[in-house]
């Protein structure tokens, strides 16, 4: 996985522009949590869609910006959680052990047919 660190708030207007021509996601991952641990190694051993960006969001130590995700993209905070953002907007989130690779994949091929 080639994980792009989310870091500052700055990254979240880039994030939407980029999602005008590339769907964007975003990781919310606790470095705490073993359910998170195990949605990472996950991802980290899944085939990513080369279509995508992939974010990574250590809400520990960013934890200003993970509610800056939330606020912004106007979803409840989970972790882990997963925001798969097109145009500017969440199009797609999912928290826990319901997130798949496979279920981003799908979400993803259906925005690039769109």
């Amino acid at each position: 996985m080639n994980w792009i660190s989310l870091t500052t708030a700055e990254q979240l207007e880039e994030i939407k522009e980029k999602s005008k021509s590339t769907p964007q996601l975003i990781f919310k991952h606790s470095i705490r949590c073993g359910t998170s641990a195990m949605v990472k190694n996950r991802l980290d051993t899944g085939t990513a869609p080369s279509t995508i960006d992939f974010y990574y969001l250590d809400l520990i130590n960013y934890r200003a910006i993970s509610n800056q995700v939330a606020d912004e993209f106007m979803v409840s905070h989970e972790s882990p959680q997963i925001l798969l953002i097109s145009n500017g907007e969440c199009v797609y989130d999912e928290s826990h052990i319901g997130i798949k690779m496979r279920d981003i994949e799908q979400k993803a091929s259906e925005l690039i047919r769109q």
